[in-house]
Order: structure tokens, then C-alpha cells, then sequence
């Protein structure tokens, strides 16, 4: 209701600025052609505000006429025709009435009505023929904005549902092989009679798929919540390496609070110890670090394996790092960068730099 009324005011503002637009250009020109004290402002402004008013009414109906006979109909010709023939039909119009109206006003005898109105037209009445198509101008530019802001939503509503259904694809390329994975765990355990490890592993297990359904259309969440459900993932990844895996997390707590796209450290941390650690004969160490610089949230995982050689089965940059690039420059745009840095027989390091959204 409120942005109603505001439009309302602005319009009518609008209008009467235009007025005194009129009026004000009106009553100079008659006081340069005029002699001294003869000019009064009132009574130029009067006729000037009437033909703002009339064009304030009239301005829906030629909307609507674009809108019912646009320019383009008849190949042009029976479009811009129409409207050239109604836009001199106001014109003359307004000009009639406004003549018949001073005389009724001032009294003047209509016996030469006509022959007074042929003899006063003068150029300048061909300006309402130019409001008119200005107008027509402002609603073809209004449709324009319109079919703009339209396309920009629509556009917004289908990259929303991409990064959905990407997430929704990250998600279910998580489970299969990460659950085999667990549930094979879970059976050595049982094997070996280590019932109380196999418990525990379950009910992480359970803990982490919970977290991974209640966020089922959740595209974005705090860090902390993000290391929330890492720290499961690990727990669980450290049952299946034992002793050979070692992470570190090195989250300094003023970035705990920045909202980060949902899952977009797992993969990278499954990278790095897939890649990183389950080649290496001897413990392997991942480290995931996050903090805040300059207005920009930093986020690192780095890990001490073989890193990238020439011939490694393992790509430059695969599938989870390609996947979570994709999902940064479709969130952030340019305002997102991820860097991947190798150094052979070292491990890799990846950097993630994102707006600090809190």
C-alpha cells in the first residue's frame, strides 16, 4: 500500500513539474514580446497546467492503445498510421478546447470561431503531437524494463535451481561410494571384534547422514556448521586409515560465523586424503584452515602426499575440484577464486577465497 501511494506522488509530481515546465517557458517568451506589466504569470500558467492535467489523463488511454494497436501492426505502416492520426486528433483537440474555453471564460463572441482558430495556429501547437508520441515512447521503454527485469529473474530462478540440482548431484555422488566405503569398515570392525569401534563408527555414520538430509535445500550455512559436519566425515574417514591419517583444523573463531555454499569443503578434504593420503605407505597429514583477511574469508586444504606428477593417475584437477570452481562462479561470479598448488612429492595445496558474508 505504501509503495502505491509513493508511486501515486511520484506521478503527480511528475505532471506538475511539467506544468510549471510549460508555464515558466511560456511566460518568459511573452515577457520578452510583451510590454512591461502586462505579462502575469497566473494567467499563462492556468491554460500551461491545463495541458498538463489533460495529458495526465490522457496518458493511460494512449497506453492502453499502444498496447492494442502497437506500431509494428500492418508492417508498420498501419501502426505508426493510427497513432500518427490520433496523435493530431488530441493535438487538435486540446487546441479547439482550449480557444472555446477562453472565449466562454473572457466572454468573446464565437462568430468567427473558426476563422480565428485557422488564423492562430501556429507551430508550437504541434508540440502535443510530440507529447503524445513521447508517451507512446515511455511505454515502449517501460515494456522494455519490464521484459528485462523478467529475463533477469527468470535467470536468477534457473541458476538457483542449477546450483540446487548440482548440490543435490554432489550429495548423491557422496553417499554411494562413501557409504560402501563405511559399511565395509564397519564389517572389518565386527570381524575383528571391535563391536564397540563398529557403534560408534555407526552412529557417526547416522549423526552425518541426519545433518546431510535436514539441509536437503539448504544452499548456503555458517563455517561452523560446515565443520560440524566435516568433522564427522573425518571421524569417519580416521576409522577406515587408522593411525595414517592425521587432520588438523586451523579455523580461527571470527570466521566460524561466515556463510559459506553448503559442501563446498568436502569434496576438496575427500581430494586430499583419497589422492593425498591413501597412496602413501606411511601417515599422511590434511590440514583445513580458515580465516579472514581484508574483508575476504580464506579457506585452505593442504596435504603432505606425493602431490601431482607427471603420468599420477590423479588429473591436475578433477571432477571435485571442477565441480566446486563451477559452483563458485556460478554463486560468487568473479568474486570467487579457487587455486590449486602442487608441489611433487610434497602434497597439493587448494585456496578458497570468497566474500565474507556473515
Amino acid at each position: 500500500m505504501h509503495n502505491r501511494w509513493t508511486k501515486i506522488s511520484v506521478i503527480v509530481l511528475g505532471w506538475v513539474f511539467l506544468g510549471l515546465i510549460l508555464s515558466l517557458e511560456v511566460y518568459f517568451n511573452n515577457r520578452v514580446n510583451m510590454p512591461p506589466g502586462t505579462v502575469n504569470f497566473v494567467d499563462h500558467a492556468i491554460p500551461q497546467f491545463g495541458r498538463a492535467m489533460m495529458w495526465a489523463l490522457m496518458a493511460p488511454l494512449i497506453l492502453r492503445l499502444r498496447t492494442k494497436i502497437p506500431l509494428s501492426q500492418g508492417w508498420w505502416v498501419g501502426g505508426i498510421g493510427f497513432h500518427f492520426a490520433m496523435s493530431f486528433v488530441v493535438m487538435a483537440t486540446y487546441y479547439l478546447g482550449r480557444m472555446l474555453a477562453y472565449g466562454i471564460f473572457y466572454g468573446e463572441a464565437f462568430g468567427d470561431f473558426w476563422t480565428n482558430a485557422f488564423g492562430s495556429f501556429y507551430g508550437r501547437n504541434i508540440i502535443d503531437m510530440a507529447y503524445y508520441w513521447a508517451v507512446l515512447a515511455f511505454g515502449y521503454s517501460l515494456e522494455i524494463y519490464q521484459r528485462y527485469k523478467n529475463e533477469e529473474l527468470r535467470n536468477a530462478q534457473l541458476e538457483a535451481r542449477l546450483v540446487e540440482t548440482e548440490l543435490k548431484a554432489l550429495r548423491e555422488q557422496l553417499r554411494p561410494h562413501f557409504l560402501f566405503n563405511t559399511m565395509n569398515t564397519i564389517a572389518v570392525l565386527v570381524r575383528e571384534g571391535k563391536n564397540d569401534e563398529a557403534v560408534t563408527l555407526i552412529a557417526r555414520l547416522s549423526s552425518l547422514l541426519r545433518m546431510s538430509l535436514d539441509n536437503t535445500r539448504v544452499h548456503e550455512v555458517t563455517l561452523r556448521q560446515e565443520m560440524e559436519f566435516l568433522a564427522l566425515y573425518i571421524e569417519i574417514q580416521r576409522a577406515r586409515f587408522s593411525d595414517r591419517l592425521q587432520v588438523d583444523l586451523a579455523i580461527e573463531p571470527d570466521a566460524l560465523e561466515a556463510r559459506i555454499p553448503h559442501l563446498i569443503l568436502q569434496p576438496i578434504v575427500e581430494n586430499a586424503i583419497l589422492h593425498g593420503i591413501a597412496p602413501k605407505v606411511g601417515p599422511g597429514r590434511v590440514v583445513v584452515s580458515g580465516r579472514i583477511a581484508e574483508g575476504k574469508l580464506h579457506l585452505g586444504v593442504s596435504d603432505d602426499g606425493p602431490g601431482i606428477r607427471e603420468g599420477n593417475k590423479r588429473t591436475k584437477e578433477g571432477i571435485g575440484l571442477s565441480n566446486t570452481r563451477e559452483r563458485l562462479a556460478k554463486i560468487y561470479g568473479a568474486k570467487g577464486h579457487l587455486s590449486l598448488r602442487s608441489e611433487p612429492g610434497r602434497g597439493v595445496s587448494v585456496e578458497i577465497i570468497l566474500p565474507c558474508r556473515t
